[in-house]
């Protein structure tokens, strides 16, 4: 996982973006929550541990639409998530694609 938001940060993506126990998104830029079905995400990225459904992760690359920061969220998916995270995750789109 560090070498896909690696790769996000060279492509310009330093930002970071936290989930709220409110399941909105956090820019740590601004410090602004934003309701996470405002934002279109620019990519997803997706993780799986080979024998630890623990591992089950995705990065999203996203623009802050206060400041337009660009910066990555690091969300748990499947039965490991929190409902914060899962309810992010389905707001910014479909699901984690590869």
């Amino acid at each position: 996982m560090l070498d896909m938001v690696s790769k996000l940060e060279e492509s310009g993506y330093t930002g970071q973006f936290a989930v709220s126990q409110e399941g909105q998104l956090r820019c740590l830029t601004c410090d602004t929550n934003v309701d996470p079905e405002l934002i279109e995400p620019d990519s997803f990225l997706r993780v799986e541990g080979a024998s630890d459904p623990d591992d089950m992760a995705a990065v999203a690359a996203i623009t802050c639409p206060n400041c337009n920061a660009k910066g990555t969220v690091v969300l748990k998916y499947g039965p490991e998530a929190s409902p914060e995270d899962a309810h992010v995750l389905s707001a910014l789109g479909p699901g984690p694609t590869s």
